[in-house]
């Protein structure tokens, strides 16, 4: 039974620790390292095959997802601050790599590296985030996630003159 939100508590992984992932094309994991499990609280049998949203908390705004997948079927690469969902309801921050697997010029999959972010970056980016669910809320289910995307990238252009992946790259290399 998954723990209320209010109830949940923030997971800690070591900063020398690395959370790995692969998806096939649509996804779903593929390979779940044994940090992954003991972090996500997942045992490798409900993580194998699932897609890789099982674990994805009710604040992350779908906005960041949309841009991440327009980045990744762009075949480039993409990096992000993430906050996810444990099994039993806690949550886990995570500073993400996502490299499209490519063969022959063909996106295969995806490969996932995660390291734990610094404190001060998830404070920045929560504030962000609440005004993503907030856009998103405003635009509707069917036009949020874009809409949230597109105000996240004129924000920062407009507020600090720069793209998400270079902001987000600034906030993991402070500290």
């Amino acid at each position: 039974m998954t723990k209320l939100a209010s109830a949940s508590q923030q997971i800690h992984f070591a900063e020398d620790e690395l959370i790995i992932s692969k998806t096939d094309i649509r996804g779903n994991i593929t390979y779940a390292n044994r940090t992954f499990m003991r972090v996500s609280n997942f045992p490798e049998s409900k993580l194998i095959c699932q897609p890789h949203n099982i674990i994805r908390h009710p604040d992350m705004p779908r906005g960041v997802y949309y841009g991440m997948w327009k980045t990744l079927k762009a075949k480039q690469e993409f990096f992000g601050f993430v906050k996810n969902l444990t099994a039993d309801g806690d949550y886990y921050w995570v500073f993400a790599n996502v490299t499209p697997d490519l063969v022959n010029g063909e996106i295969q999959g995806f490969f996932s590296v995660r390291r734990s972010p610094p404190d001060a970056a998830i404070k920045t980016i929560s504030e962000v985030y609440q005004k993503m669910q907030q856009v998103e809320a405003q635009h509707g289910k069917r036009d949020g996630a874009n809409g949230a995307w597109c105000w996240l990238n004129e924000y920062l252009q407009t507020q600090h003159n720069t793209s998400y992946e270079a902001f987000v790259l600034d906030l993991y290399a402070a500290e």
